[in-house]
């Protein structure tokens, strides 16, 4: 496929992974996640002898009985890597600039994980969920993850039908029992225009106590700034298959604000949710992005 040429030119994802991670990311910081994984689980009472490091104060004020907190430490973070495989991240067609970028990127945050000796598994839907591995961190499983990644981009779009992100984001929820980092890329494009069900689907990831990453990936030049040649075009919703013939003029003003807008409003409600939103840029070259992100990340620490 032609928009893969970067990727056959280099090699597999495998190796594009290899190469980002030993070559840019892991010097960095052991891990931007550590010590995600690190859970309250219970009360014991004190005894004579025991560090006083973790003396419950506040039970002791209420009970006047001293007890310490005890923590559950699980071996692995776990991670869940969310790609949007709907026909509007399969654009523009001749580059798939949207969903190599998901995909490469996605790759790299898996190999990164594996190499640190985290768990992690990958969802990829559509309207609906169409993979959905188990959270693992065995070496085979990571090659499943990969392979999945190529054979859905060489595959292209199955079909076309309306994106549904709300519905997907709340059965992931309900899939992912146990505490996970969950990573979304997504340009976020949904059948309903009411933006709360999307806004719904999140909050019910953080209820479920998940920490939600959004690679938020548009192409900013046509999609974000509308910016087509002024002449008349032909338009074609790539989810349902309309066509629209009209010159670019007469709507950029109002396609611009409208998607604005949503932007704006996608961007505040993560803010709100304490949801890292990191809008990308899909002709942007997603080692720099992945750079920027884990240096933040880890500075955050």
């Amino acid at each position: 496929m032609a928009a893969l040429n970067d990727l056959r030119q280099t090699g597999t994802l495998e190796l594009l992974a290899r190469q980002l991670v030993e070559g840019f990311i892991t010097g960095l910081h052991k891990s931007p996640y550590h010590g995600f994984s690190v859970e309250f689980a219970e009360h014991r009472l004190y005894n004579e002898g025991q560090s006083t490091r973790y003396i419950d104060w506040k039970v002791y004020a209420r009970t006047d009985r001293l007890y310490t907190k005890q923590f559950e430490e699980e071996t692995n973070l776990r991670c869940l890597l969310v790609v949007d495989g709907s026909p509007s991240m399969y654009y523009p067609k001749e580059t798939l600039a949207k969903l190599r970028f998901s995909v490469q990127a996605a790759g790299a945050l898996a190999y990164l994980l594996h190499k640190q000796r985290d768990a992690v598994g990958v969802c990829w839907f559509s309207d609906t969920i169409e993979e959905y591995t188990p959270i693992k961190s065995a070496a085979t499983h990571l090659d499943k993850i990969f392979k999945i990644l190529e054979n859905r981009v060489q595959r292209g779009a199955q079909h076309l039908r309306p994106t549904n992100v709300a519905n997907v984001l709340h059965e992931i929820a309900e899939k992912t029992h146990r505490r996970s980092l969950i990573i979304i890329f997504s340009d976020m494009f949904d059948q309903s225009e009411n933006t709360d069900e999307l806004f719904k689907a999140l909050q019910h990831l953080k209820h479920n106590r998940h920490e939600v990453l959004l690679f938020h990936v548009t192409d900013h030049d046509t999609e974000k700034n509308f910016n087509f040649t002024d002449r008349p075009h032909e338009f074609i919703d790539l989810e349902s298959g309309e066509r629209l013939k009209l010159n670019p003029t007469e709507i950029r003003e109002q396609f611009v604000s409208q998607l604005s807008t949503f932007h704006q409003s996608l961007k505040l409600r993560c803010t709100q949710l304490k949801i890292d939103f990191i809008p990308v840029h899909a002709r942007e070259d997603y080692v720099a992005v992945l750079q920027s992100y884990l240096i933040k990340r880890a500075r955050m620490r």
